[in-house]
């Protein structure tokens, strides 16, 4: 009796583990990583934790860095329903042991054609406020686009979305969302950010966006109501945000965004109560002079507060690189980070960080 059970449990284990591969086989794995040689070659000695900067380090540290590991399994349940799970390790998001951590960056279902011409998506999901000017962009490898690198909206959330085309053409596109606000963190309030995008490809290889996004937040003590104490202000935020780029493969690029970012009653001084307003620009380019040999230049402009009160924190950031690819599926790209920062209120100027860098980017799956 106990041999025939174990022949039974046997044979379920091999049925069991024979689906499972047959599952695993009609997914897709896929996999990439990108990291540095760098060498911080100029930094301000005198301000060891400049504010509002990407470019940080003390000045003379070298060495290497993987800046990011992905690994993804994309399956297809049926026609109409596909999913995603993706992990991401880096050395940012340490293990809390210094060591490389790993988070899950995707893990969401679309029903396709939920009705015609658009998809519903639910879990965690990238946001809509950068998808498209990253993929005119890209070199990810190199850096973030600017609302992504200065923190302005996530580049992932747990959330519903949909997203379609108004038009059979697909020349008129939209993409809504409804997000918990707390990225790839759990929530642990009330509050929510509602995203909405629009794009326009009104010739072949030209995209134009619009991007707005309301960030719900808690409210915050009214400073200037001595008759209610309890009264309060609204703390919450609205991000705008506009994109233009034109992308031919492997040929050429070049590509504007914009943004600005409001803070309601983001300021309060004594009594003087004003709004945070936050802006950026981003212009960047790239020119193939070969299939497998390309140059790329790209300027950002930040400034976290443009209130005259504030002065001292903007930002530019240069971005230099030429990339050659000997095999399609591996980047190695010589470049140079460079970021300038507003002289301080005092007067005294900051150096600029300067980091030459020696970049490898590669698909192994």
């Amino acid at each position: 009796m106990i041999r025939k059970l174990l022949l039974v449990l046997f044979l379920l284990s091999l049925a069991e583990l024979s689906y499972s591969q047959e599952v695993l086989n009609k997914g897709k794995i896929s996999g990439y990583m990108f990291g540095d040689l760098f060498y911080n070659a100029v930094r301000d000695t005198g301000i060891l934790n400049l504010p509002n900067t990407i470019n940080g380090g003390k000045q003379d540290v070298n060495g290497i860095q993987l800046r990011r590991i992905y690994f993804t399994y994309d399956y297809d349940i049926s026609e109409s329903f596909v999913t995603r799970f993706r992990l991401e390790a880096d050395q940012v998001s340490n293990s809390g042991d210094g060591k490389i951590g790993v988070f899950v960056k995707d893990a969401y279902l679309t029903w396709k054609n939920i009705f015609k011409g658009s998809d519903l998506t639910f879990g965690i999901q990238p946001t809509p406020a950068f998808e498209i000017s990253e993929s005119i962009w890209g070199n990810r490898f190199l850096e973030k686009t600017i609302m992504d690198a200065r923190g302005i909206v996530s580049s992932r959330d747990l959330a519903i979305s949909l997203k379609g085309k108004f038009d059979k053409e697909g020349m008129f596109k939209y993409w809504l969302m409804l997000g918990d606000g707390s990225g790839n963190k759990p929530e642990t309030d009330k509050y929510k950010r509602y995203y909405a995008h629009f794009q326009v490809n009104p010739v072949k290889n030209l995209s134009l966006t619009f991007y707005f996004d309301f960030k719900s937040k808690p409210e915050i003590n009214d400073p200037n109501s001595t008759l209610n104490p309890k009264a309060t202000l609204s703390n919450s935020d609205l991000t705008y945000a506009f994109f233009a780029g034109y992308k031919e493969k492997d040929k050429f690029m070049i590509g504007a965004e914009s943004f600005m970012t409001t803070s309601q009653n983001g300021i309060i001084n004594g009594t003087t109560i004003k709004n945070k307003n936050a802006i950026g620009l981003s212009i960047f380019a790239s020119y193939n002079f070969m299939k497998n040999l390309s140059a790329v230049g790209r300027f950002d402009f930040y400034d976290p507060n443009t209130d005259s009160d504030y002065k001292g924190d903007s930002r530019n950031l240069f971005l230099f690189s030429l990339n050659y690819s000997p095999v399609e599926k591996v980047t190695i790209s010589p470049n140079v980070f460079i970021e300038t920062y507003e002289s301080l209120p005092s007067g005294r100027d900051i150096k600029p960080s300067v980091t030459p860098r020696l970049t490898f980017y590669y698909i192994f799956l």
